[in-house]
């Protein structure tokens, strides 16, 4: 199971994505914990009226709604009262115990999920930490429901796990809400679990998804406004179909949200740079890493992927690694100067050739060419030069020919008191 705490701007947002959902069939209200009808018998205007009293309860908490999807693996088929039971346990766990919520099934991707709208406002007006609580609460509870329900486990234990799948373009129409559908399933997924601290860092995930976000070049309109979009990929890299703004998910994956993620995942992820490093010397220390792309291939056995970072001319000047085990991404340079590009090839004994080749080559050219340049230029001076004219009449333009053919003086033979130069004697002031 995977649990997705979901950012959003009010209560109101939250419910009305999931009852859109319900409108197109693509979503059941399955459950309302702590409410005085049961579910069916609910108005939309019943159901957030419900949570809205509650967050009034105290309006001078910003964050006074929780959002947030559980996940399970494709192929696992739960009951529902088991997924009453789950999502209940679950909150309770997480310290949202007697909270009212709205518990929505969702059926429009490739795994089954939970989406869970609740408040953090108590009745007694006192209002519920969510400072780290993905990490923290939502973390532990989520391993104890594993257990307890028998579930797929997040973290692969049992040989399984659940991973997201590609976006896969072949199956998707540009522009339609099929695409967006499946970079936000991927989006939901990725950034509250991966731990990364920078935009690229983030991309060499979302990569693998096929997905990329940008943020504009330093003198567009998007970068200027600090804006940030999404666009799916195809199958090689390149951009494909219209970008999407990240306002226009129901859980907002802006810039302003991706900086917070930046700033914690610079510390969350520091407990795990030496088990990436360890996986690295172990695997150049067997032999495994002959040359760049047997360490990726190994690396990869053992959970991490590898991004490389090239110049036109197919130059690697960087390398990154996104630990899919750890879910950290860490550039090499981070982790250190011999896990950077430069100190890889170099521990493997493999020269970084692409362009290193091509430039010796053109500088062997280059100053062959210029060598013979020079070489004709003075054999041509040399030619033209007549040794029985008058000596006047051979001066040439050609200072490196003036300088060849000038005598030189030589004083070698010349007493050492002769050639040393005589001091002025100063004249006397004579008084008078």
């Amino acid at each position: 199971m995977v649990a997705v705490i979901h950012q959003g701007s009010s209560l109101r947002e939250a419910v009305n994505y999931n009852e859109r959902k319900v409108e197109r069939q693509v979503a059941v209200l399955l459950d309302a914990g702590y409410y005085p009808k049961d579910p069916e018998d609910l108005t939309f205007k019943q159901r957030l009226a419900r949570l809205e009293n509650r967050a009034k309860l105290n309006q001078r908490v910003k964050v006074n709604h929780f959002h947030v999807s559980l996940n399970f693996a494709p192929g696992e088929h739960i009951a529902k009262e088991d997924l009453k039971q789950i999502a209940a346990l679950y909150l309770d766990k997480i310290g949202f115990a007697n909270q009212p919520y709205l518990l929505y099934e969702h059926n429009d991707s490739g795994h089954p999920h939970l989406h869970v709208v609740s408040t953090t406002i108590r009745a007694d007006g006192s209002s519920i930490n969510l400072h780290n609580i993905g990490r923290n609460q939502s973390s532990k509870a989520r391993r104890e429901i594993e257990n307890q329900f028998g579930l797929i486990k997040a973290d692969g234990r049992k040989g399984q796990s659940f991973e997201l799948k590609p976006v896969n373009l072949q199956k998707v129409e540009y522009g339609k809400s099929d695409t967006k559908r499946a970079i936000s399933n991927v989006l939901s997924s990725v950034l509250e679990s991966y731990r990364y601290t920078s935009l690229p860092e983030l991309n060499a995930v979302l990569k693998q998804y096929n997905i990329m976000a940008d943020g504009g070049m330093e003198d567009s309109r998007i970068y200027r406004n600090q804006g940030l979009v999404y666009y799916a990929l195809d199958a090689n890299g390149n951009r494909a179909g219209a970008s999407i703004k990240a306002s226009d998910f129901h859980f907002r994956p802006t810039l302003k949200f991706l900086q917070n993620q930046f700033a914690a995942g610079e510390t969350d992820r520091l407990k795990h740079r030496a088990k990436l490093k360890n996986s690295i010397d172990l695997i150049l220390v067997r032999g495994q890493g002959q040359s760049l792309e047997d360490l990726m291939l190994s690396l990869e056995k053992e959970g991490v992927k590898v991004v490389l970072r090239k110049s036109p001319t197919g130059l690697v000047y960087g390398i990154t690694y996104v630990d899919h085990r750890t879910k950290c991404v860490f550039n090499g340079s981070v982790l250190g100067k011999e896990y950077s590009a430069k100190g890889i090839l170099d521990r493997i004994g493999q020269k970084n050739t692409a362009l290193q080749t091509t430039a010796k080559k053109l500088d062997k050219k280059q100053s062959s060419e210029a060598s013979d340049i020079k070489l004709q230029e003075s054999v041509g001076s040399f030619a033209s030069f007549d040794f029985n004219a008058n000596p006047e009449s051979n001066k040439s333009s050609d200072p490196l020919l003036e300088d060849l053919f000038t005598p030189l003086s030589d004083d070698s033979l010349t007493p050492w008191q002769l050639r040393k130069s005589r001091r002025k004697k100063r004249k006397k002031n004579i008084s008078q």
